[in-house]
């Protein structure tokens, strides 16, 4: 039996090598030459699992260590009796601390006052609705877009994409990529809808890069008719636009989803499948050895004379400094891959404790709900 596994999948050496001989490669060296005697494919997005890889191979089944899916051509997989699934939700509380890390920095930055002010959440799964719940946390009123759940649950809880441009402050995305169909995401925000943000407005993508036309997005930057935006993803990916990255108020490579704790999710959720598939007795397996913050699980916040806002910022970038990733960006655009290869170890909310000295109940308790552990005084 022989897997093929994606080399900058972490957690995973040793896990399988008992059952089956294991090859890891990188991305892009996991050719079709590789894979005609594999029975399975541990892999991440950079892997094009398609007619071209697969054709005439053994592989059973292909298991994605990441939400995304784009990278499979799930209909030739169907239609040839290979199993693939993705991990959905995998590091859904990941990508909720980067956004939450950029709506403050965003904040303080630009001297805003997210209480009060609207987010548009487009896309409302795993993610999208995590992200939501921190946003009410911070304060902010917050508008929802997915198509698919309004046809499912009504359309109570939803709005229109042209709702959510009309009335937000800041737009964030969260739809997987998808090119045709009634719910196409593909340049979701051309041209056409970029030139409908209004220039109070903040554009934020951490889906996938086609999801917005960034030379329509660059343009409207360069005019002046928007107030900012962040990517973390991008068309051409790893190739960036250098003039568009300078434009952005923050740009990162990737790594929204890069906590230590959504890797192990994603590494976890892999094994499992493909020990079901092929029969390993592995489905109970856990991903361990998740390494230690850099920087203190327990800490202190003085909350006298600091408003919501302060007391929140404070912890939220105690557990992580997104300007630390789109400076280094800045820094070395060449570096997009080995910036994510060799991300930094980031542990989510869950693993800090706040002791919090001061201030009112209810700032232990938003630390709470955003997934903080609270220690008495």
């Amino acid at each position: 039996m022989k897997i093929v596994c994606d080399n900058k999948i972490p957690f995973l050496r040793g896990a399988l090598e008992p059952y089956a001989e294991v090859v890891y490669l990188p991305g892009k060296e996991t050719t079709a030459e590789v894979v005609r005697d594999a029975d399975a494919l541990i892999t991440r997005t950079r892997t094009a699992c398609n007619a071209s890889l697969l054709e005439g191979s053994k592989v059973r089944v292909i298991a994605t260590a990441t939400i995304g899916f784009d990278h499979i051509d799930t209909a030739w997989c169907e239609s040839h009796g290979i199993i693939w699934r993705n991990a959905p939700g995998c590091n859904s509380w990941s990508v909720k601390q980067y956004v939450t890390a950029l709506l403050v920095t965003l904040a303080h930055r630009r001297g805003l006052s997210l209480e009060g002010m609207t987010l548009g959440v487009v896309g409302v799964g795993n993610v999208g609705s995590k992200v939501a719940e921190a946003a009410e946390i911070l304060g902010m009123k917050v508008l929802l877009n997915d198509p698919p759940r309004e046809r499912a649950e009504g359309s109570d809880s939803f709005v229109s994409l042209d709702e959510i441009i009309r009335r937000s402050d800041i737009i964030t995305l969260h739809v997987p990529l998808q090119k045709e169909g009634p719910d196409a995401t593909w340049h979701l925000f051309d041209s056409e809808r970029i030139a409908s943000l209004r220039p109070s407005q903040i554009l934020i993508n951490s889906s996938r890069g086609p999801v917005v036309d960034n030379k329509a997005l660059k343009a409207a930057l360069k005019a002046g008719s928007l107030k900012a935006a962040c990517l973390d993803v991008w068309e051409g990916e790893p190739e960036l636009d250098p003039e568009l990255v300078n434009l952005l108020d923050i740009s990162t490579p990737h790594i929204a989803g890069y906590s230590a704790d959504g890797k192990a999710n994603g590494t976890t959720a892999a094994v499992r499948v493909v020990a079901s598939v092929l029969g390993l007795p592995l489905t109970d397996w856990k991903a361990s050895g998740v390494p230690a913050a850099p920087q203190a699980a327990e800490f202190e916040i003085d909350a006298s004379g600091k408003s919501m806002q302060d007391v929140l910022t404070e912890a939220i970038l105690h557990t992580y400094d997104i300007t630390a990733d789109s400076i280094a960006l800045r820094a070395d655009l060449g570096a997009f891959e080995k910036l994510r290869g060799d991300y930094p170890v980031r542990r989510e909310f869950s693993y800090f404790t706040v002791r919090l000295i001061g201030g009112i109940p209810e700032m232990a308790s938003r630390l709470t709900r955003l997934g903080f552990m609270v220690a008495a005084n």
